[in-house]
């Protein structure tokens, strides 16, 4: 079934359908309605020389340079020409149709001017599976981010290049196999196209998506991990997160105690009073992440169903307003709040990982969980990768959203650099799945050195991981086991098989 856009009922999870699963898309006949009447009043007032910013005149300094009535018809073809100032690789298909599905859900409200041709070519590009090829770097976050979203924009003129069926061509190649014609830009088309700030939108949809996923694989991770170390499970009773009343400790200590349910390694005498912090301060450290993605999630749904343009025209007070609708900072924020939780939550792994390979530590477990000791080296290894990528984690984890550097002859000399930050979490969140999957790796040996049976969560994910990565008897490379575990959490094969098991765990409310 379509995905209807009105304007206000986008959620994180159409627009993951819409980017991934290539869902198909609608607008709802009041949207047209109110894009209408919009337009109409907008051609009302180009007729009456009313001046509107962006319509007819320049933009940014030159926002007091009036058009005349022949430059308004030609102006918006420059823009986007002069606004396509961007480099480096081109931005992941799936980041680009949820930028592009979040501008449509932008126009649906009716009060950005654009003719209504201009939004029925966008949703026919989604449809169709016309990604037009848009590179990462160029937007500091205000004004929308326009140099990626003018590449977009030339495909909607039929210029420069797009992604069809897998295949890079040039657009107007892409739109004819896809039996759809450009449009020629008339006045505020361009503008209303690229005036916001859809490509940190979509691509934090889309990592706001799988965050809420790898969050839950780590409980799985770290559950696995406190089996096989013998954890003293008291500071999983939920009773003592509900006391101190953060709800994502509550559920990370729900997880866990789910995924150890029936386990007979924790049911063992022999445990220690108290565990070291990485083992009992857990649910702390990763409810603060579910609670940090409650409040992205709540700040980015805002976004996805407000009007993110500048300036909006308002038909029922026949007003045009300017402002700064497009300033990128109410997502770099938790954008940068995402990034450092992924970061922390991978530092609080590599530590569990490290009391599994350390002999001092583990419980019994034999040295780097090798059978040979010293003319083997077993795991050893594995935690340099991890200490490598938890590195640059860190580094990563510097804001950008404090690092404004003005633009336009100070005309916008406060800038958000939200894709920045979009940029590097991503890159984050891509480190955040080698990590744990070197946990779970670790994990896996680790409870094949114990005799009893782990709880049946535990026995589900250790399954999955052995179909990946054998038993490490004699020392071997182990970068191709590593990749294909990193694979199966960033495909989602070890959550899938434990909800599988023991039903969904739990996670932040929608």
């Amino acid at each position: 079934m379509a995905i209807v856009m009105d304007g206000f009922h986008l959620t994180i999870e159409d627009v993951n359908r819409i980017s991934r699963n290539n869902e198909k898309i609608e607008m709802h006949p009041d949207s047209l309605e109110r894009i209408k009447k919009c337009r109409a009043m907008l051609d009302k007032k180009i007729i009456a020389r009313e001046i509107m910013y962006g319509v007819n005149t320049g933009i940014g300094e030159f926002s007091e340079v009036v058009l005349t009535d022949e430059q308004v018809g030609q102006y918006q073809k420059y823009l986007i020409y002069s606004h396509a100032a961007g480099c480096g690789e081109p931005m992941d298909e799936r980041d680009v149709r949820a930028a592009i599905a979040s501008r449509v859900n932008v126009h649906c409200h009716g009060n950005s001017g654009q003719r209504p041709e201009i939004t029925d070519l966008m949703i026919g590009m989604l449809n169709a599976g016309v990604n037009p090829v848009m590179f990462q770097h160029g937007s500091v976050g205000a004004c929308g981010d326009l140099s990626p979203m003018s590449q977009f924009a030339l495909v909607l003129m039929g210029e420069w290049e797009a992604f069809y069926k897998g295949e890079r061509m040039t657009a107007l190649q892409a739109l004819e196999r896809a039996g759809l014609k450009p449009e020629a830009l008339q006045a505020r088309d361009g503008l209303a196209a690229i005036n916001g700030s859809n490509c940190i939108l979509g691509m934090g949809c889309n990592m706001l998506w799988e965050i809420e996923r790898w969050v839950k694989t780590h409980d799985i991770a770290a559950a696995m991990t406190l089996e096989a170390l013998k954890a003293n499970m008291k500071p999983y009773d939920e009773r003592i997160h509900q006391l101190r009343g953060f709800p994502g400790a509550v559920t990370a200590a729900g997880n866990i105690n789910r995924v150890t349910e029936g386990s007979d390694i924790l049911k063992a005498k022999g445990k220690k009073v108290q565990d070291a912090y990485s083992m009992r301060s857990t649910p702390q450290v990763v409810g603060s992440a579910y609670d940090g993605l409650k409040y992205a999630r709540e700040q980015f749904h805002v976004e996805l169903n407000g009007v993110g343009d500048n300036p909006v025209f308002i038909p029922d007070d026949d007003t045009v307003l300017t402002g700064a609708n497009f300033q990128g900072t109410p997502l770099a924020f938790p954008l940068e709040l995402m990034g450092l939780a992924v970061s922390t939550v991978s530092v609080l792994s590599e530590r569990r990982m490290n009391r599994l390979m350390n002999p001092a530590l583990s419980v019994g477990l034999p040295a780097f969980l090798s059978k040979g000791a010293g003319m083997m080296s077993g795991m050893m290894l594995t935690q340099y990768t991890a200490g490598m990528l938890l590195c640059e984690q860190r580094i990563l984890s510097h804001p950008a959203a404090n690092g404004s550097i003005p633009a336009a002859a100070d005309q916008e000399d406060f800038v958000s650099m939200g894709m920045t930050t979009a940029i590097k979490t991503r890159q984050i969140l891509n480190h955040a799945y080698t990590v744990l999957a070197i946990e779970l790796m670790a994990a896996t040996q680790a409870l094949d050195f114990r005799e009893l049976n782990p709880g049946k969560g535990t026995q589900a994910a250790r399954e999955v991981v052995r179909k990946h990565f054998e038993f490490l008897d004699d020392d071997r490379p182990l970068f191709e086991d590593i990749n294909r575990v990193s694979a199966a959490v960033r495909d989602w094969e070890v959550l899938d098989a434990v909800e599988s098991a023991i039903g969904e765990l739990g996670s932040v409310e929608k």
